[in-house]
């Protein structure tokens, strides 16, 4: 088996590693995979930033306003944003 020049083989990677290119995350749109999609209501949101803390793709965003919304085309639609919400700022809609 070839290594590739700077990265290891599957026999030197560690338990629970994962391997990509360098720079290869920005180009997977995984966005297409979700059914729902989180929904701010910037009346309730308080800017605290938990569901940037919590989100487990990176895609929550905050804007120049404070607030905060999600980047569609990495979004999985995890609802994980929106039940560490606890002001109930953000709903999971259906896609579509």
């Amino acid at each position: 088996m070839t290594k590739r020049k700077g990265l290891a083989t599957w026999q030197e990677i560690t338990t629970g590693c994962v391997v990509f290119d360098p720079g290869s995350a920005s180009e997977y749109h995984t966005g297409s995979w979700r059914a729902q999609r989180p929904v701010w209501d910037n009346q309730k949101c308080i800017k605290c930033g938990i569901c940037y803390i919590f989100c487990p793709e990176g895609c929550v965003q905050q804007s120049e306003d404070g607030f905060f919304q999600a980047n569609m085309d990495y979004c999985k639609g995890c609802g994980i944003c929106a039940h560490e919400c606890w002001p109930r700022a953000i709903a999971m809609v259906e896609e579509g």
